[in-house]
């Protein structure tokens, strides 16, 4: 178990809600239809009917993901126009997108190692050929088993309001 420390030991003296940023996150990314637009644009999809397709959304549906995810900073929008049409957007991963990777990859690993028939797909390192994975690794470099993961209260930032969660 991750063992809360210091003040956060005693469970019924604080709560979580509304300052959890798993709760923050889910409140963006909850849906299926916003982790497989996300996927997609790890893939390199970028057009708005190429999610649509490959996501399996009806038009409105994706076009509501993907301005929740403009909206939250994940992707950015960049105008495009083929020759003879109008200006349309693309859809790009800004660097919160990148950093929101590993979620979406460690959702991938859990799926494929617990779920029935997902074997086949492997994430890999393209630089070695290896197979490549999500963990947790401390700032120091160290791999951080399960039952050694720690979840503390730090100082307020001045600068930045959700630096305590």
């Amino acid at each position: 178990m991750t063992v809360l420390e210091g003040p956060l030991g005693d469970r019924d003296a604080w709560s979580a809600i509304g300052e959890c940023p798993i709760e923050k996150t889910m409140s963006l990314a909850g849906q299926k239809s916003t982790m497989l637009i996300m996927r997609e644009a790890y893939y390199g999809t970028t057009r708005f009917d190429d999610f649509a397709r490959r996501v399996g959304l009806t038009k409105a549906a994706t076009s509501a993901r993907l301005g929740e995810l403009v909206a939250a900073g994940l992707l950015s929008k960049r105008p495009y126009r083929e020759p003879g049409q109008r200006t349309r957007h693309e859809y790009v991963l800004t660097q919160a997108g990148v950093d929101f990777t590993p979620v979406v990859w460690a959702m991938f690993e859990w799926g494929r190692t617990h779920l029935p028939n997902n074997g086949r797909l492997r994430l890999g390192h393209r630089g070695c050929g290896a197979d490549a994975h999500v963990e947790i690794v401390c700032d120091k470099g160290h791999s951080v088993p399960f039952d050694e993961l720690g979840m503390r209260l730090v100082p307020r930032r001045h600068d930045d309001a959700d630096a305590v969660t």
